[in-house]
């Protein structure tokens, strides 16, 4: 049976810049440099969590061409005014076709990628949209040997929990359940879909929503 773990929490944003101010007061770290995603025209800071956990901090990259199709994680629909948001997360799996398969709910389309030297398989709806909200993640298949939590700085930082409020938390947890996530997520009912990661730092346990 293919199993699927919790990857990384996503924070969507204008700028780069906003993305690291909002982290860094959150949690008192400042995010690494990530690179640029060519295909998407976005590119990305990082932030270790664990062995095999980070944050990633995402926006559209001023400097690249605009792509032909949409940015994923709804990007597109972020204006300067948009407030760096804990959006979506991802879950890695060891065989993204089988798990996809599986699903309860359509979680999109399974795109390669590259940034760097690192390459993935990602699934991502065709018009962009982040699926339930941001309650529901993208499926990762990292190919590469070492994941790259791995050689990002360590802060001492690690995710205790990640709380999803969502209007439909029974459908959530059926989705999460036909991905075989073997990673505990806390579903909540809430009249709007809202992400809050709890990190635990070297000064206490820190929260990461809006």
């Amino acid at each position: 049976m293919n199993h699927s773990y919790l990857d990384h929490i996503t924070i969507t944003t204008p700028t780069l810049e906003a993305g690291a101010r909002f982290v860094e007061q959150a949690l008192g770290a400042i995010p690494q440099r990530g690179g640029e995603h060519p295909k998407m025209g976005t590119h990305n800071l990082f932030l270790r969590l664990g062995d095999s956990t980070f944050l990633e901090i995402i926006a559209c990259n001023p400097n690249a061409k605009k792509p032909e199709k949409p940015r994923w994680f709804a990007l597109d629909d972020i204006n300067k005014d948009t407030l760096p948001q804990l959006k979506t997360w991802v879950a890695r799996t060891e065989n993204i076709h089988s798990v996809l398969e599986s699903t309860s709910e359509p979680l999109g389309e399974i795109e390669s990628m590259s940034r760097g030297g690192s390459n993935w398989l990602i699934t991502i709806p065709r018009n962009g949209s982040i699926p339930f909200n941001g309650g529901a993640p993208a499926l990762i298949q990292w190919q590469m040997k070492e994941h790259p939590a791995q050689n990002l700085k360590d802060f001492g930082l690690s995710l205790s929990k990640l709380q999803i409020c969502h209007p439909e938390p029974e459908r959530l947890a059926k989705l999460l359940g036909s991905i075989n996530l073997k990673d505990k997520i806390d579903i909540l009912h809430g009249v709007e879909t809202k992400l809050t990661a709890f990190i635990d730092t070297p000064n206490g346990i820190r929260e990461i929503n809006v």
